[in-house]
């Protein structure tokens, strides 16, 4: 089964930007879905972007739509979340998953069966 190490998290303040990065253990080109989730305190996980395992399709939550990019390097097995304009709201412990090449809904938890540990994101005002 897939590893997966998320790494890049940190303290930033609004308006900010920062990568996170997902070190796979295995080749995900083609094999996997992969995607960020995100969990602040108090609240459930929630989707916020993913990237098809051909072609590279990208999907993005509403509220991270414009400001977040998706993109993975094959080469390294490695999935990127660029995060820019980051506000207050976006302060959450942000995990990657990988889900079969064939998900259907990438912005459902159940859709994924390999998760990372996590990294925090912490976003001050």
């Amino acid at each position: 089964q897939v590893q997966l190490v998320e790494s890049g998290g940190g303290s930033v303040q609004t308006g900010d930007s920062l990568r996170v990065a997902c070190a796979a253990s295995e080749r995900i080109d083609s094999r996997y879905v992969m995607a960020w989730f995100r969990q602040a305190p108090g609240k459930e996980r929630e989707f916020v972007a993913a990237i098809s395992a051909i072609g590279g399709r990208t999907y993005y939550a509403d509220y991270v739509k414009g400001r977040f990019i998706i993109s993975r390097d094959n080469d390294k097995n490695t999935v990127y979340l660029q995060m820019s304009r980051l506000e207050p709201e976006d302060t959450a412990v942000y995990s990657c998953a990988a889900g079969p090449y064939d998900v259907t809904y990438y912005a459902t938890v159940h859709s994924y069966n390999y998760w990372g540990q996590g990294t925090q994101v912490t976003v001050s005002s």
